[in-house]
C-alpha cells in the first residue's frame, strides 16, 4: 500500500507509461506497472514527471520590493545597488518576512523545491538576516532555503562587513558569500577572496561568491577563487556566481582559466535573465550579451546551474518564479540549440543546480525524497518550449499545489474544437 501512486508518467530519460510509488515521503518503486493500491492515485496522462526546480541564486531580502523607495531608471547594476542601499534604510524585519513569504508561496506553486538566497550583511542591525532566518524556519515543511552571508558593499570596502558576516554565520547563515569585483582595487578583491575562503574552510562551510559580475575582461577574481579552493581543499563546495566578465575575456586567457576552474571543481551559476538585462549597458553596437561561457564551462566538465537572481526588485522589474523562463533565456543567449543542449538546459534548472547546492535525497530514483513536479509536457525540451504548466507539485509524498490542464476551447466551424499545447509537437524528433 502506497501513500501516493502516480501512473502513466513520462520520465526525463524518455521512459513512458511509468508508475511511481511513494511511501513515508520517499520514492519506493518506479516500474512500468504497479498495482493501483494507494491512498492517493494520480493519473499523469502521459505527461512529464521531473524533480523539483532548484534556484541556486536569489536575493530574497529584496524580492517584490519594486518601486520602494523608487524605480531603477537607468536599469544598471550600479544604480540597483545604490537603490538597494536606500531600501535597506526604510524596510523592517516584518516587511522582509511578508514579502519573502509571498515569494516562497509563488515559488512553490511554480514547482521550485529549493532556493539558495544571498542576504546582505552590510547592515549593522542584520535586519535581512533576522528576517530570512525566520522565513527559513517557516517554509521548511515545503521549501528548502539556504542562506548566503553576502557583503553587498564589499567585505573590505565596508568598515563593519567582516564583523557582520561573522555575526550572521554565528546566527545560523550557512554559506560564505563575497563580491570581490566591488572592492576598491583588484588587489583588495583578491584579498577578499582569500579571506572569505579561509573563513569558510575554518568553519567547514560552503562558499558562493558573486564573482566578476561586470563587463570588464580584466576582472579575473574567479582565477583567485579557483586557486584558493584548491589550496584549502574546498573542492566541490565552492560556487562562482554570474562570471559575466568571462563573456568579454581574451580567448587565450580563458583557455587557461577554465581548466583551473575544472581542477578546483567549482560550480558555475549564471543568471540568464539578469545577466542579459544588466550587462552591456555601456555598449552601443555591437552590444555584448553578458552571459558567461556556458557551453564551454559545461564541456570542460564544470557543473553549471542556472539561477533566477531577482524578481521585481531594484535590479529586475519582471519575473514570476519560473525556472523554465530562466532555462529558456539561457538556451537562447547561449545558442544552446541542439536537442542535447536543450535537454541539458532543463538539467541546469534541476539536477545541476541541486548538485551545486549539495541537496540530499534529490531526484527521481528509488530511495529519493518523493518530491517532484507533474508538468504539462511530453519531455524536457517541450517543458522549456512551453514553459509548461505545473499540474501537480509534490513534496515528500504530499500534493502541495495543483493547476488544471491548460486547454483552449475553440469555436471554429469545421475545425478542432480544442487546443492543448503539449499535443501539438511531433513525437519522433530524435
Amino acid at each position: 500500500m502506497f501513500d501516493l501512486l502516480l501512473t502513466n508518467a513520462t520520465l526525463p530519460d524518455g521512459r513512458t507509461g511509468m508508475s511511481i510509488g511513494c511511501k513515508d515521503g520517499k520514492i519506493t518503486a518506479i516500474e512500468r506497472d504497479i498495482p493501483s493500491k494507494a491512498a492517493t492515485i494520480i493519473d499523469a496522462q502521459g505527461f512529464l514527471i521531473a524533480p523539483p526546480f532548484v534556484d541556486p541564486h536569489f536575493h530574497m531580502d529584496a524580492t517584490l520590493s519594486l518601486g520602494t523607495p523608487r524605480m531603477n531608471t537607468s536599469g544598471t547594476l550600479l544604480e540597483g545597488i545604490a537603490l538597494w542601499g536606500e531600501l535597506k534604510t526604510v524596510q523592517s524585519v516584518d516587511d522582509i518576512i511578508a514579502r519573502a513569504l509571498r515569494y516562497c508561496d509563488l515559488a512553490v506553486s511554480m514547482g521550485i523545491g529549493a532556493i539558495r538566497s544571498h542576504v546582505d550583511i552590510c547592515d549593522d542591525s542584520l535586519t535581512g538576516v533576522d528576517a530570512l532566518l525566520e522565513v527559513r524556519k517557516q517554509v521548511a515543511p515545503y521549501l528548502d532555503l539556504q542562506l548566503v552571508a553576502f557583503p553587498q558593499d564589499g567585505v573590505l570596502r565596508d568598515p563593519t562587513a567582516h564583523e557582520n558576516l561573522i555575526r550572521a554565520l554565528d546566527r545560523g547563515v550557512e554559506i560564505v558569500g563575497g563580491i570581490p569585483h566591488f572592492e576598491r582595487t583588484m588587489e583588495d578583491g583578491a584579498k577578499s577572496v582569500r579571506l572569505l575562503c579561509e573563513l569558510a574552510a575554518d568553519r567547514g562551510l560552503r562558499v558562493d561568491m558573486h564573482c566578476d559580475e561586470t563587463d570588464d575582461p580584466m576582472s579575473r577574481h574567479v582565477e583567485t577563487l579557483a586557486a584558493e579552493t584548491t589550496r584549502l581543499g574546498l573542492q566541490d563546495r565552492v560556487a562562482g556566481s554570474h562570471l559575466t566578465s568571462m563573456h568579454s575575456m581574451d580567448n587565450y586567457y580563458v583557455s587557461k582559466l577554465i581548466p583551473l576552474m575544472a581542477e578546483a571543481e567549482l560550480h558555475a551559476i549564471p543568471n540568464p535573465l539578469i545577466n542579459i538585462m544588466l550587462q552591456g549597458r555601456h555598449d552601443s553596437y555591437p552590444k555584448r550579451r553578458g552571459q558567461t561561457r556556458v557551453g564551454e564551462l559545461r564541456d570542460a566538465g564544470i557543473n553549471v546551474g542556472f539561477g533566477s537572481d531577482c524578481v521585481m526588485d531594484p535590479w529586475y522589474s519582471l519575473g514570476k518564479a519560473d525556472m523554465l523562463d530562466v532555462a529558456f533565456m539561457g538556451l537562447h543567449v547561449g545558442q544552446l540549440s541542439s536537442r542535447d543542449d536543450m535537454r541539458w538546459c532543463f538539467d541546469a534548472v534541476t539536477v545541476n543546480s541541486a548538485k551545486a547546492m549539495g541537496l540530499e535525497g534529490y531526484g527521481i530514483e528509488v530511495g529519493c525524497d518523493a518530491s517532484f513536479n507533474l508538468l504539462q509536457a511530453n519531455d524536457p525540451i517541450e517543458a522549456i518550449r512551453l514553459r509548461a504548466n505545473r499540474l501537480a507539485v509534490v513534496r515528500k509524498g504530499a500534493v502541495i499545489a495543483e493547476t488544471p490542464v491548460l486547454q483552449s476551447n475553440l469555436n471554429l466551424s469545421g475545425r478542432p474544437d480544442a487546443v492543448q499545447p503539449a499535443s501539438y509537437a511531433p513525437k519522433t524528433l530524435d
